[in-house]
Protein backbone atom coordinates (compact mmCIF):
# COMPACT_ATOMS: atom_id res chain seq x y z
CA UNK A 1 0.00 0.00 0.00
CA UNK A 2 1.40 3.34 -1.07
CA UNK A 3 0.73 6.11 1.46
CA UNK A 4 0.36 9.69 -0.26
CA UNK A 5 2.94 12.14 0.77
CA UNK A 6 1.35 14.96 3.52
CA UNK A 7 -0.23 17.89 1.79
CA UNK A 8 0.21 20.85 4.13
CA UNK A 9 -3.55 22.22 4.93
CA UNK A 10 -4.21 25.34 3.11
CA UNK A 11 -7.48 27.88 3.51
CA UNK A 12 -9.84 27.84 0.61
CA UNK A 13 -11.33 31.26 1.42
CA UNK A 14 -9.72 34.75 2.55
CA UNK A 15 -10.91 38.27 3.55
CA UNK A 16 -9.53 40.73 1.72
CA UNK A 17 -9.16 44.03 3.34
CA UNK A 18 -7.82 47.08 5.35
CA UNK A 19 -5.70 46.65 7.65
CA UNK A 20 -7.90 47.61 10.40
CA UNK A 21 -6.37 46.00 13.83
CA UNK A 22 -2.77 46.01 14.94
CA UNK A 23 -2.35 42.26 14.56
CA UNK A 24 -2.91 42.48 10.50
CA UNK A 25 -0.84 45.32 10.42
CA UNK A 26 1.70 43.68 12.31
CA UNK A 27 1.57 40.52 10.22
CA UNK A 28 1.52 42.10 7.38
CA UNK A 29 4.63 43.78 8.32
CA UNK A 30 5.97 40.40 9.13
CA UNK A 31 4.95 38.87 5.87
CA UNK A 32 6.64 41.75 3.86
CA UNK A 33 9.60 41.48 6.28
CA UNK A 34 10.44 37.52 5.31
CA UNK A 35 9.59 37.92 1.60
CA UNK A 36 11.82 40.70 0.77
CA UNK A 37 14.60 40.72 3.59
CA UNK A 38 14.92 36.82 4.08
CA UNK A 39 13.86 35.20 0.86
CA UNK A 40 14.58 37.76 -1.87
CA UNK A 41 17.55 39.53 0.04
CA UNK A 42 16.50 42.91 -1.45
CA UNK A 43 16.78 44.45 2.32
CA UNK A 44 18.59 43.95 4.73
CA UNK A 45 16.91 44.10 7.91
CA UNK A 46 13.75 45.99 6.79
CA UNK A 47 12.07 47.03 4.15
CA UNK A 48 10.02 49.53 6.11
CA UNK A 49 10.75 53.39 4.05
CA UNK A 50 9.13 56.76 4.83
CA UNK A 51 6.14 55.83 2.28
CA UNK A 52 4.73 53.05 5.32
CA UNK A 53 4.01 56.61 7.23
CA UNK A 54 1.58 57.16 4.88
CA UNK A 55 0.68 54.13 3.25
CA UNK A 56 -3.07 52.27 3.43
CA UNK A 57 -2.10 48.46 4.30
CA UNK A 58 -4.07 45.89 2.71
CA UNK A 59 -4.40 42.30 3.97
CA UNK A 60 -5.26 38.80 2.53
CA UNK A 61 -6.48 36.69 5.34
CA UNK A 62 -7.05 32.88 5.74
CA UNK A 63 -10.21 31.86 7.36
CA UNK A 64 -10.32 28.73 8.93
CA UNK A 65 -14.51 27.81 10.19
CA UNK A 66 -15.56 31.85 10.53
CA UNK A 67 -12.44 33.05 12.40
CA UNK A 68 -9.50 34.40 10.22
CA UNK A 69 -6.10 32.55 11.05
CA UNK A 70 -3.74 34.79 9.90
CA UNK A 71 -2.52 37.20 6.89
CA UNK A 72 -1.21 35.23 3.88
CA UNK A 73 -1.27 38.34 1.60
CA UNK A 74 -0.44 41.92 1.74
CA UNK A 75 0.06 45.04 -0.56
CA UNK A 76 0.01 48.62 0.21
CA UNK A 77 -1.43 51.63 -1.22
CA UNK A 78 -0.29 55.39 -1.18
CA UNK A 79 -1.36 58.79 -3.09
CA UNK A 80 1.62 60.10 -3.80
CA UNK A 81 -0.09 63.76 -5.47
CA UNK A 82 -4.01 64.60 -5.89
CA UNK A 83 -5.65 61.57 -7.96
CA UNK A 84 -1.96 59.56 -8.47
CA UNK A 85 -2.17 55.78 -6.71
CA UNK A 86 0.96 54.00 -6.18
CA UNK A 87 0.55 50.10 -5.33
CA UNK A 88 3.89 48.61 -3.60
CA UNK A 89 5.60 45.52 -1.90
CA UNK A 90 2.84 42.91 -3.21
CA UNK A 91 3.97 39.83 -0.57
CA UNK A 92 2.05 36.45 -0.36
CA UNK A 93 3.17 33.48 1.92
CA UNK A 94 5.29 30.83 -0.13
CA UNK A 95 2.45 28.36 0.14
CA UNK A 96 -0.24 30.17 -1.67
CA UNK A 97 2.08 31.77 -4.19
CA UNK A 98 1.14 29.12 -7.23
CA UNK A 99 -2.32 29.45 -7.06
CA UNK A 100 -2.63 33.34 -7.83
CA UNK A 101 -5.66 34.22 -6.29
CA UNK A 102 -4.13 35.87 -3.13
CA UNK A 103 -2.04 38.45 -5.53
CA UNK A 104 -4.88 39.18 -7.77
CA UNK A 105 -7.44 39.61 -4.81
CA UNK A 106 -4.91 42.18 -3.56
CA UNK A 107 -4.30 43.89 -6.54
CA UNK A 108 -8.26 44.57 -6.98
CA UNK A 109 -9.12 45.20 -3.99
CA UNK A 110 -5.59 47.98 -4.26
CA UNK A 111 -6.77 49.75 -7.24
CA UNK A 112 -10.94 48.94 -6.91
CA UNK A 113 -10.27 50.84 -2.88
CA UNK A 114 -8.19 53.56 -4.38
CA UNK A 115 -10.63 54.58 -7.33
CA UNK A 116 -13.12 54.91 -5.16
CA UNK A 117 -10.74 57.64 -3.57
CA UNK A 118 -10.12 59.53 -6.89
CA UNK A 119 -7.65 57.69 -8.60
CA UNK A 120 -7.21 58.63 -11.97
CA UNK A 121 -4.11 56.96 -12.33
CA UNK A 122 -2.45 53.73 -10.62
CA UNK A 123 1.28 52.56 -10.48
CA UNK A 124 3.36 50.20 -9.39
CA UNK A 125 7.01 49.00 -10.18
CA UNK A 126 6.20 45.34 -10.50
CA UNK A 127 9.25 42.94 -10.21
CA UNK A 128 9.58 41.71 -14.11
CA UNK A 129 8.98 38.00 -13.52
CA UNK A 130 5.52 39.17 -11.85
CA UNK A 131 4.66 41.48 -14.85
CA UNK A 132 2.37 38.63 -17.18
CA UNK A 133 0.32 37.88 -14.04
CA UNK A 134 0.13 42.34 -13.95
CA UNK A 135 -1.08 42.13 -17.81
CA UNK A 136 -3.68 39.52 -17.15
CA UNK A 137 -5.22 41.88 -14.81
CA UNK A 138 -5.25 44.56 -17.44
CA UNK A 139 -2.11 46.43 -16.71
CA UNK A 140 0.35 48.09 -19.09
CA UNK A 141 4.17 48.39 -18.93
CA UNK A 142 5.22 51.58 -19.20
CA UNK A 143 8.93 51.15 -18.89
CA UNK A 144 11.43 48.79 -17.31
CA UNK A 145 13.71 49.81 -14.72
CA UNK A 146 16.17 48.47 -12.07
CA UNK A 147 15.16 48.65 -8.31
CA UNK A 148 17.20 47.55 -5.75
CA UNK A 149 19.14 45.48 -7.89
CA UNK A 150 16.20 43.59 -9.77
CA UNK A 151 14.35 44.22 -12.77
CA UNK A 152 11.11 45.75 -12.84
CA UNK A 153 8.58 46.95 -14.91
CA UNK A 154 7.05 50.29 -14.64
CA UNK A 155 3.20 49.46 -15.39
CA UNK A 156 0.01 51.36 -15.11
CA UNK A 157 -3.59 49.85 -14.41
CA UNK A 158 -6.41 50.08 -16.49
CA UNK A 159 -8.82 51.70 -14.20
CA UNK A 160 -11.99 51.15 -16.28
CA UNK A 161 -11.47 47.20 -15.39
CA UNK A 162 -11.39 48.20 -11.33
CA UNK A 163 -14.77 49.53 -10.68
CA UNK A 164 -14.78 51.85 -7.07
CA UNK A 165 -15.15 49.73 -4.24
CA UNK A 166 -15.96 52.35 -0.87
CA UNK A 167 -15.63 49.97 1.68
CA UNK A 168 -12.13 48.45 1.77
CA UNK A 169 -12.51 47.90 5.87
CA UNK A 170 -14.90 45.17 5.17
CA UNK A 171 -13.17 44.39 1.47
CA UNK A 172 -14.59 40.97 -0.20
CA UNK A 173 -14.21 37.26 0.04
CA UNK A 174 -11.73 35.63 -2.48
CA UNK A 175 -11.73 31.60 -3.03
CA UNK A 176 -8.68 29.40 -3.48
CA UNK A 177 -9.17 26.23 -5.95
CA UNK A 178 -7.66 23.54 -4.29
CA UNK A 179 -5.90 21.03 -6.10
CA UNK A 180 -7.36 17.75 -6.04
Amino acid sequence: MMIEPFRPFLASEFRVKSATLAWERNRAAALRRQVFCEEQGIFQDTDRDAIDDRAIPLVALSSLAIAHEDVVGTVRIHEDAPGLWWGSRLAVVRPYRKAGAIGTSLIRLAVCSANAKGCRRFLAHVQSQNAPLFHALHWTTLGEVVLHGHPHHFMQADLAYYPPLTTPETGFLSHLKQAA
